[in-house]
């Protein structure tokens, strides 16, 4: 038998069983702060998963940083994008003994997305090599490794993109080279990036105490404040035709680009060959961490750590989800690529894995290089 749905107060799901579910009618609604990863919860499989589970997610967008530091008052759940402002809140959480219990169900690579022209320059300047996976076009690749040190020491100096032969590609520009961010007080993926470059500078060297955090930090800051750190959405900027006269390199999360190219794919047939990826020579895989404040919030966190429609949603939205070992893979993912017609980036071991500092060091080091006021303490959230 079909089981039939009517609209009612423009708010309805079917059961698995095909039960009408109606508004308020075993139905919660989870209130949530979240980061990048808004947009899983903001696309309508996921929501009607959800729904299936009667739950109903409301979510307030802000920076990582913002979520740790300030008030959960009113909050279920907290989802930052990465480790540093998660362990911020719990560690602030557990100084109050309030409620958090943290989960984990996907995770996704920092990287540099640009365009062919700017790939092809670095290419040419033996700073980037193709980085071929299956399925993919020899004379057109999508994604290239980039050698960070050899980058930062060109950003570093000074050198524009006129400088190193941009024009061989049909492309005028004059302003420096640089990986762009959002800002860096309030992104996870500025605040990683900024972890990353002090990696390479400080001789793939993690810095342990305040004398080193504050040296490498006065290292790095002309390069990355020398950004300007514009916008809070770079990818939208990067999918629009001006975004490569604005930020014809911005510094990204992995799963963005491929659900950009997913998109693409499904609406003209073919991938975008001339919007490209930067594998950092030097990584760090970001572990977002989803933080139940109450209990309520606890159920979704179960659901995203087990759920098995939801973790598939996930790696139709290009991100890496983890295996029952708690391990993130790439092989269901890449093959999922395969499968809707998009080459997926080769494997390596070579890449060297970047460590980030400890939470205070890295806190301090954003401080100092964003020039952002210090960490607020958070109220405490009676649960």
């Amino acid at each position: 038998m079909t089981a039939l749905a009517f609209p009612v107060a423009g708010l309805l799901a079917l059961t698995a069983g095909g039960h009408l579910l109606l508004p308020f009618d075993g139905v919660i609604t989870l209130e949530g702060k979240i980061a990048s990863k808004s947009e899983f919860f903001e696309d309508e499989k996921v929501q009607r998963i959800l729904m299936k589970h009667g739950i109903r997610v409301h979510i307030t967008r802000m920076g990582s940083r913002d979520i740790a530091t300030t008030g959960f008052d009113g909050y279920d759940f907290a989802f930052p994008s990465g480790q540093p402002a998660a362990d911020m809140i719990k560690n602030d959480r557990k100084s109050k003994d309030a409620y958090a219990k943290g989960h984990s169900a996907f995770v996704s690579p920092i990287v540099l997305a640009t365009y062919r022209e700017y790939a092809e320059t670095l290419r040419d300047n033996g700073l980037a090599r193709p980085r071929q996976g299956v399925g993919a076009d020899e004379n057109s690749p999508l994604y290239y490794t980039l050698n960070m040190k050899r980058f930062i020491e060109l950003s570093a100096g000074g050198k524009k993109w006129s400088d190193i032969g941009i024009e061989k590609h049909r492309t005028t520009n004059g302003n420096r080279i640089l990986a762009q961010t959002s800002n860096i007080c309030e992104a996870n993926h500025a605040g990683t990036y900024l972890g990353l470059v002090a990696f390479v500078e400080n001789r793939n060297t993690v810095p342990t105490d305040n004398a080193a955090a504050d040296r490498v930090a006065r290292m790095i800051k002309p390069t990355l404040v020398s950004q300007g750190l514009p916008s809070e959405e770079m990818f939208k900027t990067y999918e629009v035709p001006e975004g490569k006269g604005l930020a014809p390199i911005v510094v990204v999360y992995e799963h963005q680009y491929f659900a950009y190219q997913i998109r693409h794919r499904q609406r003209t047939g073919k991938p975008d060959s001339q919007r490209v990826l930067l594998y950092p020579s030097t990584q760090f895989l970001t572990e977002p961490e989803y933080i139940a404040l109450t209990p309520k919030g606890d159920r979704l966190g179960e659901l995203l750590a087990s759920d098995e429609q939801l973790q598939r949603r996930a790696m139709e939205l290009g991100f890496r989800v983890l295996d029952t070992s708690g391990k993130a893979t790439s092989t269901e993912l890449y093959r999922f690529l395969e499968d809707q017609g998009i080459p997926a980036p080769a494997s390596t071991a070579e890449d060297t894995k970047a460590t980030l500092p400890s939470l205070p060091l890295l806190e301090r080091m954003i401080t100092s290089v964003g020039d952002c006021p210090p960490p607020k303490q958070t109220p405490e959230t009676s649960s």
